[in-house]
């Protein structure tokens, strides 16, 4: 597909002007795309003067703040070391033309949102032009490729980051680090009872859920979903008043997981839902999933859970090399221990998902007790942290 073909009918970038300021923001996935979204809230909020115009890459929850995405949020997402190669050269095009488009007319910044290998590059490019730049989520130094902290610092002015361990692991670098909390916390403050999603959907109250999270990019998807459905299916075998919950992240996610319960012959047996997530995780008393932002929603609504990770083989020798943890899941880097069960690559299969599923099923209080302490380190207000951050973003830059 041409890059003019994925285009939207954007107009021509504006001149920043008095009380107009244009902003240029990147997210490459749905998790990004919330963010996104409160980063458009946050900064509203903070400079109730000035008209403030988005523009970018983001997704539905970014577009329903006024955001205007110049191309599918959809194409920027890619799991893995080696998948993404085979779209290399769109993911090139699509980042020249956003240089093109803004270092010919300059935003007030530049903030990427996650999705590191797409945006660092960008932002390094866009700062030698004199642009001000940002990163949202730090990359995963701490997991592995530690060496990237000297990427994101040739990259951006400011790092805000969404846990309280990363910040010091910058500490020597010249660039400008905080800490600005998680935006799952404040989402989740007011939450609905197990009881009351439980009626909402239908679902007898006694009965055991097991709900399903394949994830929300299409290549976790193809290659955890048969998994977590064969898996669900043998769960079920046991206890036929088992029910079982699939939602799926977006209406691509939807047709893909459809496609799959069909091959399967399990879409009698499997509920999939439109969207949904949290919903299916409040009425679960155990969540399967892939790792990922989910996993930490799934620590912070204390459901139990089981991780779930594979990648293309060639992926996962290179990862496995570069890593620095033990772990991959947020909730037991958090822990510092092996508190969640993580099945990994080749020690990931339906009968090990749903021994580890039966265990939960029977004694998950412990692994939600064990997790209290990490739930703590997370209390900071994010919304007001992001628009402190960027607003000095602005100040430096001289654009206020």
């Amino acid at each position: 597909m041409s890059a003019e073909a994925l285009k939207g009918s954007a107009p021509d970038s504006p001149d920043d002007s008095g009380d107009t300021l244009r902003i240029a923001m990147v997210a490459g996935e749905s998790s990004g795309d919330l963010l996104g979204s409160r980063v458009i809230r946050s900064l509203r909020a903070q400079f109730p003067d000035k008209e403030l115009l988005f523009e970018g890459i983001g997704g539905e929850a970014m577009g329903a703040e006024g955001f205007q995405s110049l191309y599918p949020m959809e194409r920027l997402a890619v799991w893995g070391l080696i998948e993404p190669l085979g779209r290399l050269p769109e993911l090139l095009r699509i980042r020249s033309d956003l240089f093109q488009r803004w270092s010919d007319s300059p935003p007030a910044f530049f903030l990427g949102i996650d999705a590191p290998d797409f945006n660092l590059a960008l932002a390094r490019r866009l700062r030698k032009t004199g642009l001000k730049t940002a990163q949202l989520v730090s990359p995963t130094v701490w997991a592995w490729r530690q060496g990237r902290v000297h990427t994101v610092a040739k990259s951006v002015d400011s790092l805000l980051c969404l846990f309280p361990f990363e910040p010091p692991l910058y500490k020597d670098l010249s660039l400008s680090t905080s800490f600005v909390g998680h935006p799952l916390l404040a989402e989740l403050e007011d939450v609905p009872s197990k009881e009351s999603v439980r009626r909402e959907l239908g679902i007898d109250p006694d009965v055991p859920v097991i709900a399903l999270l394949p994830g929300s990019r299409g290549s976790e998807v193809a290659q955890l979903g048969r998994c977590l459905i064969e898996a669900g299916r043998l769960l079920r075998s046991r206890d036929e008043r088992r029910q079982l919950l699939m939602p799926a992240a977006n209406p691509e996610r939807l047709e893909q997981c459809r496609e799959l319960l069909r091959e399967a012959s399990a879409e009698s047996e499997i509920r999939l839902l439109d969207g949904k997530s949290r919903d299916a995780m409040l009425a679960a008393d155990v969540v399967v999933l892939a790792s990922g932002t989910a996993t930490l929603e799934a620590m912070l609504l204390q459901r139990p859970m089981v991780i779930a990770y594979r990648v293309a083989k060639t992926s996962w020798a290179l990862m496995s090399r570069l890593a620095v943890t033990s772990f991959v899941g947020l909730p037991n880097i958090f822990a510092g221990g092996p508190v969640v069960p993580e099945l990994l690559q080749d020690a990931l299969s339906p009968s090990a998902l749903a021994l580890e599923a039966e265990i939960l099923l029977a004694n998950g209080d412990d692994q939600i007790k064990a997790l209290e302490p990490s739930i703590k380190t997370l209390e900071r207000s994010f919304d007001s942290a992001v628009g402190v951050a960027l607003g000095e973003l602005l100040e430096s830059g001289d654009v206020l």
